[in-house]
C-alpha cells in the first residue's frame, strides 16, 4: 500500500541523508573504517539522487521517481546487510540496519508518480521551453 507522497518522500530523504552522513559522528563509529564510510556513502548517494529526481522536492529532474524508488530498495537492502556483508558488525550495525529498513519500508509505501500539479505543471514547463 503507497500512502507517502512523493513530496514528502523528497523532504525526507534530504533530512535522512544528512542524518546517514553525521551517523559516525553522532553515534561514535567514525574511527571504524567501513562503517563509517559506507553509511557515509549511502548519505551522500541519497542527497545526490534527491536532487537528481523528477518530483517536487528534487533540482535536477532526471530521475524518474520510479527509478529513485527502485534505487532506494537496491541501497536500502545493502545498507541494512553491510555490517555483515564488510564484517563490521562486532563494532556496530544497528544505524545500517535501520537506515536500510527504512529505505525498504520508504521505496515500498511512496506513490511512484508525483501529484498531479507538479506533473501538470511540469509538463506544460517542458512544452514551452
Amino acid at each position: 500500500m503507497r500512502f507517502i507522497p512523493t513530496r514528502f518522500h523528497g523532504i525526507l530523504d534530504y533530512v535522512v541523508g544528512l542524518i546517514l552522513i553525521a551517523a559516525p559522528w553522532l553515534f561514535g563509529f567514525s574511527d571504524s573504517g567501513w562503517a563509517t564510510w559506507t553509511i557515509v556513502a549511502a548519505g551522500l548517494a541519497t542527497l545526490l539522487m534527491t536532487v537528481m529526481t523528477d518530483f517536487e522536492v528534487g533540482l535536477v529532474h532526471k530521475i524518474p521517481m520510479q527509478t529513485h524508488l527502485m534505487i532506494d530498495f537496491g541501497m536500502g537492502v545493502i545498507l541494512a546487510l553491510s555490517p555483515w556483508m564488510f564484517n563490521f558488525a562486532d563494532r556496530v550495525f544497528m544505524p545500517h540496519l535501520i537506515g536500510g529498513i527504512f529505505a525498504i519500508l520508504s521505496s515500498l509505501t511512496t506513490h511512484r508518480r508525483p501529484s498531479e500539479t507538479y506533473v501538470s505543471r511540469h509538463a506544460t514547463h517542458d512544452i514551452r521551453h
